[in-house]
């Protein structure tokens, strides 16, 4: 009887000894989706979730100095490195979602005027001071605008008044009045109270970055994680990327 009772509890998923510990690791923007989806998950399966972010830089850096996890979310061209280099599975790889790139400015500031590569132009030159990822910390958003301001060739300009920020959410520091505007991942100035989305940078100048999931080699629990990662790609998730600012791939 007592055999019985442990299998039906282990297809059910109660036992506790079915419970897995499943470390998750998440780039930039997609962070605030895992974190509408993972209670869900953790409820429907006895597992529990750690959720750890970084920029998909560090993050790359860290996998590939061997830091041991379950799943991966990064943009596709720090992921496919680490696939190559035997860190992550070789097929286990999903597109989970898109976003562009948004202009932040503390609410209740008047509206900036970005509605074309032009007006964009004049808002940054204006502002007294724009906050965006240092490039140096490996931000997929901060990297790209710093070449981009050199391709506008206001880069030069910009830069004395330009608040790195070596990780995190740019808009806390236009809320905290260290900078006018900031500049990131749409999704990542939602999450920001105080913060205004002002809309997308002009679309002659968008730039997305895409998120894709893969399951580490050295998973500690690959079952559960190949769950996670069917979660994160599945049905449930269309409606939270929008609501989060982001779009399906």
């Amino acid at each position: 009887m007592r055999t019985l009772l442990a299998i039906c509890l282990v297809l059910l998923g109660l036992n506790g000894a079915s419970a897995a510990d499943i470390k998750l690791l998440t780039a930039g923007a997609f962070k605030f989706v895992a974190m509408e989806l993972v209670p869900a998950f953790e409820r429907e399966t006895g597992h529990k979730v750690i959720i750890e972010n970084d920029t998909a830089g560090g993050l790359a850096k860290r996998i590939a100095d061997g830091e041991a996890f379950d799943v991966a979310v990064l943009p596709p061209a720090a992921l496919s490195p680490l696939v190559t280099s035997g860190k992550v599975v070789d097929g286990s790889t999903k597109p989970l979602a898109k976003v562009g790139i948004g202009v932040a400015i503390r609410k209740g500031a008047p509206l900036p005027d970005i509605k074309d590569v032009e007006a964009f132009k004049r808002t940054l030159l204006a502002a007294r001071a724009i906050a965006y990822i240092d490039p140096a910390a490996g931000g997929t958003s901060g990297i790209y605008l710093a070449q981009l301001f050199d391709k506008m060739g206001i880069g030069a300009k910009l830069k004395p008044k330009s608040v790195l920020v070596p990780g995190g959410l740019v808009a806390d520091r236009v809320v905290r009045g260290e900078a006018e505007i900031g500049l990131q991942q749409a999704s990542e100035i939602l999450a920001v109270p105080g913060a205004t989305l002002v809309g997308p940078i002009p679309a002659a100048v968008q730039s997305y970055t895409i998120y894709a999931g893969g399951i580490g080699t050295a998973a500690h629990e690959p079952a559960a994680a190949r769950a996670l990662l069917a979660t994160l790609s599945g049905s449930a998730a269309s409606a939270v990327l929008k609501a989060k600012g982001m779009e399906a791939p």
